[in-house]
């Protein structure tokens, strides 16, 4: 990760080309230590590679970014029906009532954020609590 004037920015992924020709160095007998320093890389990324190439047969970089969301995806009725009919109910109650009934363990933060995704709004009054109900689309 690279900080630029506040900002995260994430490098891009080395080239192709780059890593096969890193990993036919290293498999025509030189160590991953010459080889980054030939290749003006770090050590790290070398034994990665390797092990990468080892365990998977592949150089191609993992992919990036992207959505994940698909862990909640199958259980959004029952989130859904859960938050209509309790309307008072916390993330942490509605995680543990998830993982009880379908076995799917998710952070109270994650959760919030699908739900948030999912049109929820949980407005507040001054004493912490719902001051009304969540305004949730309703369960299919």
């Amino acid at each position: 990760m690279i900080h630029f004037h506040g900002e995260v920015i994430m490098p891009k992924a080395y080239s192709l080309d780059l890593r096969e020709r890193v990993a036919d160095f290293v498999s025509a007998g030189h160590s991953c230590r010459s080889a980054a320093a030939h290749f003006r890389v770090s050590v790290s990324f070398v034994v990665k590679l390797m092990r990468e190439l080892k365990d998977r047969g592949r150089l191609e970089p993992k992919p990036w970014g992207g959505r994940r969301h698909a862990k909640l995806e199958p259980h959004r009725a029952f989130l859904l029906a859960r938050v209509d009919e309790k309307d008072d109910i916390t993330m942490r109650e509605l995680a543990a009532e998830l993982e009880a009934e379908t076995g799917t363990r998710v952070a109270s933060a994650s959760l919030s954020r699908w739900l948030i995704r999912q049109g929820c709004s949980f407005k507040k009054n001054a004493a912490g609590r719902r001051a009304r109900s969540a305004g949730c689309p309703r369960s299919a």
